[in-house]
């Protein structure tokens, strides 16, 4: 039976474009916006929605390059020089907090010992600081702080900048993002892809021509590459992070050791980032953080800063490395990325295919420029890359995920017209209809598509109250019709659900049992089928 969600749509004929780009992850935006740059049109089609893997499952840390100094220095190197150029470029999305590294009692003395040398070598500034500035510049550090280190880590908004991305790929270039497209196949003619098989929810199964195929398409990739013969060798491993109540400390906190489980604290607006674990995987069918992982990461968090053995988190979320080349320990394998020509004839022979793989959030733009390097080289295009110095306009519907702006916003307009419909973040209803004006046609899970580029679901409720009142005003506002909002709503509770099982304990779990107490004795909504991508 048909999805009662979604009315049929077809194309007349096969969308085409200069470049189809798999995935649209922070690499395949930001190759589309390179090539915008170029004059090169693009399609990107992303089988969920932006920023939906490794690109939104991180910490959303901007890498001074210091965490890989002694294990890997070409990616410290890489970290420090793209970071400097997306200070410039991109300031709109990053907070540029600074980070310490810090020892305490029980960490390894000789590491602390090298590791301003390690990142000399590397042209990252360290700089020493005293235990007592260190513990007056952030009271949640440990009294047991041994050693503590300055350096020029930064926050950044990977969903905000995916969103930015490929508004300016669209505006440069026309270039079009099909969200919920999944590419099932390849056609090929001799050595090249003459298009690529897609199926939407409400478009249908349909094609998609092009002249250059692109797979971005992160921990994905080898299934991609194999659809034209190709191999991709990736190490999949799967990181969980914990969401605080609270933001615990100004600057990103690292500890001084070599790179574990829960030794990174990031900022990120009004809340704490901690993680992460490395659990290697064997396929893509789970990528649910567990209790185990949430435990690691608080009892190796906790000595760096205390509070983390009893603050409130939030929610657990977890995201898939996928890391380029092979090892038996995931924190060995190197975090520089791979670039592979499927031209190649142990890589399938096709001529017009290219893999991109590997790397960090923080490397997303040179990624993009050897990407689209080697495409133009194909094409015969010979525009330079821009992308080093272009600035990145924001655009406005994006800017309602950056953390305060709804508060913000509210305190100037809290006119009774413009209520607030998500209290947590004090997101109101001109907000959430500013996004929605902003979907295409076609998007088919608008209460997932308005918490991706937005503060709603965020907060300490996690879409508790928030998600009902929104899709009241979507069904008001016409936007809905029939049973597709409780759809919506369901899947949307669900994927919220996801992350918040692995942490009710106190506080959380009382939110937890009232959060059910409303869906189910209330609304019924346990009996509605959920169809959704996000599955408990």
């Amino acid at each position: 039976m048909a999805d009662p969600r979604h009315d049929a749509v077809t194309f007349s004929t096969p969308p085409r474009c200069d470049v189809l780009i798999i995935g649209g992850g922070v690499t395949g935006t930001a190759i589309a916006r390179d090539l915008a740059l170029r004059g090169v049109n693009a399609i990107v089609a992303e089988w969920r929605d932006v920023a939906s893997g490794a690109s939104g499952g991180n910490h959303g840390l901007l890498h001074s390059g210091a965490r890989y100094v002694a294990s890997d220095r070409e990616a410290a190197v890489e970290c420090r020089e793209e970071g400097d150029i997306l200070r410039l470029t991109a300031p709109h999305c990053i907070e540029d907090c600074g980070g310490l590294f810090v020892s305490v009692v029980g960490d390894d003395p000789d590491y602390g010992e090298s590791f301003p040398a390690l990142c000399s070598a590397a042209g990252i500034t360290a700089k020493e600081i005293p235990v007592e500035e260190a513990l007056a510049m952030e009271p949640a550090l440990s009294p047991k702080l041994t050693r503590a280190f300055s350096v020029p880590d930064g926050s950044i908004d990977p969903f905000r900048l995916c969103l930015d991305l490929m508004a300016h790929a669209t505006l440069e270039a026309d270039s079009q993002l099909f969200s919920h497209t999944k590419i099932t196949g390849l056609e090929i003619s001799g050595r090249r892809v003459v298009a690529a098989k897609a199926v939407h929810p409400k478009l249908g199964e349909f094609r998609i021509e092009a002249k250059q195929y692109i797979n971005a398409a992160g921990a994905w990739a080898g299934e991609i590459a194999a659809m034209a013969g190709g191999t991709v060798p990736l190490v999949l491993s799967k990181g969980t992070l914990l969401v605080t109540h609270d933001r615990l400390a100004t600057r990103v906190i690292n500890r001084l050791r070599p790179a574990g489980n829960g030794d990174i604290l990031v900022p990120g607006g009004t809340v704490s980032v901690l993680g992460t674990t490395a659990v290697r995987l064997g396929g893509l069918d789970s990528i649910s953080p567990t209790i185990a992982e949430v435990e690691e990461n608080i009892r190796e968090g906790a000595p760096m800063v205390p509070a983390l053995a009893s603050t409130r988190y939030i929610r657990a979320f977890a995201g898939v490395r996928p890391l380029a080349g092979s090892g038996s320990e995931d924190r060995a394998v190197s975090r520089n990325f791979s670039l592979i020509d499927h031209a190649r004839p142990d890589q399938g022979g096709i001529e017009n295919f290219t893999t991109i793989t590997g790397g960090k959030l923080t490397t997303h733009r040179l990624m993009a420029e050897r990407t689209s390097d080697a495409v133009c080289a194909k094409m015969g295009v010979t525009a330079p890359c821009r992308t080093r110095t272009a600035l990145l306009p924001a655009v406005a519907a994006s800017s309602w995920t950056e953390p305060g702006r709804a508060a913000r916003f509210w305190l100037e307009h809290h006119e009774p017209e413009n209520p607030v419909l998500c209290e947590c973040e004090l997101v109101q209803k001109r907000a959430i209809e500013e996004i929605v004006s902003s979907l295409p046609e076609t998007e088919v899970s608008l209460l997932q598509a308005i918490g991706l580029r937005s503060r709603v679901g965020k907060g300490p409720c996690q879409g508790a109250f928030c998600s009902v009142r929104i899709t009241s005003a979507l069904y008001d506002a016409d936007a809905f019709t029939g049973p597709e909002g409780l759809y919506q709503l369901t899947d949307f509770l669900r994927s919220r659900f996801k992350g918040q099982r692995p942490i009710l304990w106190g506080t959380q779990l009382a939110q937890a049992e009232l959060a059910e107490a409303l869906h189910c004795g209330l609304y019924s909504l346990e009996h509605l089928s959920c169809k959704g991508e996000e599955h408990v």
